[in-house]
């Protein structure tokens, strides 16, 4: 099985598993799909995009469970990315992580599988 990543804050994901199913942040909405990262551009997206927040889970996807609607599109440094064009099903969900912030702003990355 090949995995995927999502960093969301808890509260959304504590949403997400109420309704059933993860339709994305504000700017997953913008976009038109929810931001994935595969394990080697993970850590860069919680640099990047959410230095020194706390309170994120990261969000562990199988990848063949997600079907036509995730497309790999070239994004930061030309890599390709993985981006789901529609709602997130739970089921394709393999695990729940919890995303520490250290001091410096950075955060421990769980041990993870690729």
């Amino acid at each position: 099985m090949r995995r995927i990543y999502k960093i969301c804050p808890a509260s959304a994901w504590r949403e997400a598993e109420q309704q059933g199913v993860y339709r994305g942040s504000a700017d997953d909405e913008r976009d038109g799909f929810i931001h994935l990262s595969t394990l080697s551009q993970v850590a860069e997206t919680a640099n990047r995009h959410f230095f020194g927040q706390s309170g994120l889970l990261l969000i562990e996807v199988d990848v063949d469970a997600l079907g036509a609607a995730l497309r790999w599109e070239r994004s930061r440094h030309g890599e390709l990315f993985p981006h789901l064009y529609g709602e997130l099903a739970l089921g394709a969900v393999t695990s729940v992580l919890e995303l520490r912030a250290r001091s410096d702003g950075r955060h421990e990355m769980p041990e993870l599988k690729a």
